[in-house]
Order: structure tokens, then C-alpha cells, then sequence
């Protein structure tokens, strides 16, 4: 038995369950929350900014609607512990995950932990069904969510915002593909470095470190299209941060998964690939070793 046939086994089997980890976390409320690949913090929405936009004011119906929100959402932005957001049927937080999203509280209050110092926990009180071409629309999910007749024209909400997400969108539906290809290989790769643990040809070895190799790949690339994903999202909320008090943070979990995953594979590959080089020395060391024999013989 090969203690490198060991390890590659090893590596490939850990690698598959961090791909799914990272595929379904977050899939029901009490399935691993914190593997989210961003959270919008809308808790502090309107606290220390004017986010409604009466610019176009002209007596109508709407305009004094939104004026009168607007005097209740500035008393509330006077408390630190106050939750504007709610007031405008919106959720404290929003987990986005690969296949869903969670939405929910922050316990005891919807300060951040930054401001205060005290600790608050994340409650999530309802998480979409899972999706397999999911893409989290936070334009859609809040305007849904403003109370009649307000809409995202009532608010500050950026059109850049909205562009993004359409950016955003195609690269999560690459990156997704890609993850459930990388885990129907790294399946592959484990049944193969079983066989090369029970068999001695050197066929078993080469065909694990060709599917290992695309296994890598497929998890490299996904791994890399979800971090620029993370990135350029972050980014685009958080470049109106102070505009609309809204703050988007990246998995650190997630993005720890998918690359120790991708490093996994990396190790799988590399030690399968040894082998191959290294049966094949040996093969042409026994033959030359025969072919010596038999002219000395």
C-alpha cells in the first residue's frame, strides 16, 4: 500500500466535502450560517443620512407620504438602537449564499458591534428555497419589501447599484457551474484514488492524476470567479456606505473553504502526479535491469 495513494485519498475526500460545504451552507436557518459568501448590514439604513429623495416634491399624495416616513425614520435615527430599517419592512441583515439567501435580526439590537463594543449575534428568520442558478437581486428583495407606494425612486437607492448586479449576476452562474463540475470530478477522483490504493497498474495511477487535474482546475477557477465576485459586490455597496448606511462584508469562512479546497486538490494532484513519474522511472529501471540479464545470461 502506497502512503502517497494515502494522501492523495485524503486530500480528495476533504476537498469534496468543503466543495459542498460551500455549495449548501446556508441552505436552511440552522445550516452553517456563518459559510455566507456576503452579508448586507442594513441596520444602520438612514442613521446619520437622508436617504429619502423629496428633490421632486409636488404636493402629490406620495411626496407626503414619504415626508411623513421621513420625520418618523429622523426620529429614529436620533437612537443608536433604533432599527430604520424595520420601520421600512426590511430585515436587519441579509446573508447571500451560492444557492440562497437568509434574511433576519440582529440580537439584542440592531447596533453595530464596531460602535458600541457589545456583542450581537445574528438571528436569520427565513432563508429562500435553494436555487440552483441562484442570484441574490437586493434591488428587487427591497423593493419588494418598502411599503406601499414607496419605491426605490421615494429613496437614494444608486442605479450603480443595480447595474452591478447584472455584472454580478452571470459570473455567479459561471462560478456555480463550475463548483458543482469540480465536485462531480473530486466524486470521480475519490472512487479512482480507491482504485489505485487495490490495484497495481500504473493505468489506475494516471487516470487519477488527469481527473485530479481537472478536479483542480474546475475548483481554481470557481474559486477565483467567487472571490472577484466578492469583491466587486462589496465594493459597489460599500461605495455608498455613508450615503445610504448600508455596509456589505465578505464570507472570510467561505472564501477560507473554497481556497483550503482548491489547495487540497493542488496537494492531490501534485502527489498522483509524482507517482506516475516515479512508476515510470522504476518501469524503465526493471526493464534495463533485464535487458542486462538476459545479455549477460
Amino acid at each position: 500500500m502506497r502512503w502517497s495513494s494515502i494522501l492523495t485519498l485524503l486530500c480528495t475526500a476533504a476537498s469534496l466535502i468543503l466543495t459542498f460545504l460551500c455549495l449548501f451552507s446556508g441552505s436552511s436557518r440552522g445550516f452553517l450560517q456563518n459559510g455566507d459568501l456576503l452579508t448586507l448590514n442594513m441596520s444602520r439604513l438612514g442613521h446619520d443620512v437622508d436617504i429619502f429623495n423629496t428633490t421632486d416634491s409636488d404636493g402629490s399624495f406620495l411626496d407626503n407620504l414619504v415626508n411623513n416616513v421621513q420625520g418618523d425614520v429622523n426620529d429614529l435615527a436620533t437612537d443608536i438602537t433604533s432599527d430604520i430599517a424595520s420601520s421600512l419592512n426590511l430585515s436587519d441583515f441579509y446573508s447571500v449564499y451560492m444557492m440562497n439567501y437568509c434574511k433576519g435580526i440582529y440580537s439584542p439590537n440592531a447596533s453595530l458591534t464596531a460602535e458600541n463594543g457589545s456583542h450581537v449575534t445574528r438571528k436569520a428568520a427565513y432563508c429562500s428555497p435553494r436555487n440552483a442558478m441562484f442570484h441574490f437581486n437586493i434591488t428587487k428583495v427591497v423593493q419588494d419589501a418598502l411599503p406601499s407606494p414607496i419605491t426605490l425612486s421615494s429613496i437614494t437607492w444608486p442605479k450603480s447599484i443595480t447595474d452591478a448586479e447584472s455584472t454580478i449576476r452571470m459570473a455567479s452562474i459561471a462560478a456555480e457551474t463550475l463548483y458543482i463540475i469540480a465536485i462531480v470530478l473530486t466524486g470521480l477522483a475519490l472512487f479512482s484514488a480507491i482504485a489505485s490504493l487495490i490495484t497495481t497498474g500504473r493505468l489506475s495511477v494516471c487516470f487519477n492524476t488527469v481527473i485530479n487535474a481537472l478536479s483542480f482546475t474546475a475548483l481554481l477557477l470557481a474559486s477565483a470567479i467567487a472571490t472577484t465576485i466578492l469583491v466587486k459586490a462589496v465594493d459597489a455597496f460599500n461605495a455608498y456606505d455613508t450615503d445610504l448606511g448600508i455596509h456589505a462584508t465578505r464570507g472570510k469562512r467561505f472564501l477560507g473553504t473554497t481556497w483550503t479546497a482548491t489547495a487540497l486538490m493542488l496537494v492531490a494532484t501534485t502527489t498522483s502526479l509524482v507517482q506516475v513519474c516515479v512508476g515510470m522511472r522504476g518501469g524503465r529501471g526493471s526493464v534495463s535491469g533485464k535487458g542486462m540479464g538476459h545479455g549477460a545470461f
